[in-house]
């Protein structure tokens, strides 16, 4: 079995796919790519292949219900601050101000455009 991070793919579910595809394209500053697959309505974050990390999407359909309990997913910023006051302009809300995790650097958490508890991580 090959070595590999236990994540490889997340979904965020939406009521709105357009209202949360111009939300994280507004806070995080790049382009997602919408599809669908059958019933479901996605638009995809940018994947880099052979690269670290997850990437996933946002999903509308029938099931994917947008809520703070369950998982949380961490977007990796280069600055909180700058993409908090990003959440809020956008419809957002901040839930946890920057806070240091010591080493491992800072957290944050917000909600978005659909009522889901979303978290941000940077390392300074």
């Amino acid at each position: 079995m090959t070595q590999t991070n236990p994540v490889n793919w997340f979904e965020i579910p939406t009521s709105d796919l357009n209202r949360a595809k111009d939300f994280y394209e507004a806070i995080l500053g790049f382009d997602l790519t919408p599809s669908e697959m059958g019933p479901l309505k996605m638009a995809w974050f940018p994947m880099l292949a052979e690269s670290s990390g997850s990437t996933g999407s946002l999903v509308q359909a029938e099931g994917y219900t947008p809520s703070h309990a369950g998982s949380m997913v961490y977007f990796h910023v280069d600055n909180i601050e700058a993409t908090l006051a990003k959440v809020t302009d956008n419809g957002g809300e901040v839930l946890m101000p920057k806070m240091s995790i010591g080493e491992f650097g800072f957290v944050s958490h917000f909600q978005d455009s659909e009522g889901n508890r979303v978290a941000l991580h940077a390392d300074s």
